[in-house]
């Protein structure tokens, strides 16, 4: 038949507390993908950063062999 509320009221309890310790699981991973994602964003900047930087000094150095061509001639 029906249990009783007791036995009901028990079940319930145990079922918000799993689902407590379930929140609490979610929370710490997001939180770890959030420092994740933190840290690709940075590594991203950086990789900017230095494609600019190469593309800066191969314009330099292109400059630099057209300045010398003009040198051996």
């Amino acid at each position: 038949m029906t249990e009783p509320v007791g036995e009901r009221l028990e079940d319930l309890e145990k079922a918000v507390r799993r689902a407590a310790e379930v929140i609490v699981m979610l929370r710490k991973e997001r939180e770890s993908l959030q420092a994740k994602l933190a840290a690709g964003e940075a590594d991203r900047a950086e990789l900017q950063r230095l494609r600019h930087e190469r593309k800066e000094m191969l314009g330099q150095i292109n400059a630099m062999l057209k300045e010398m061509e003009k040198l051996d001639l």
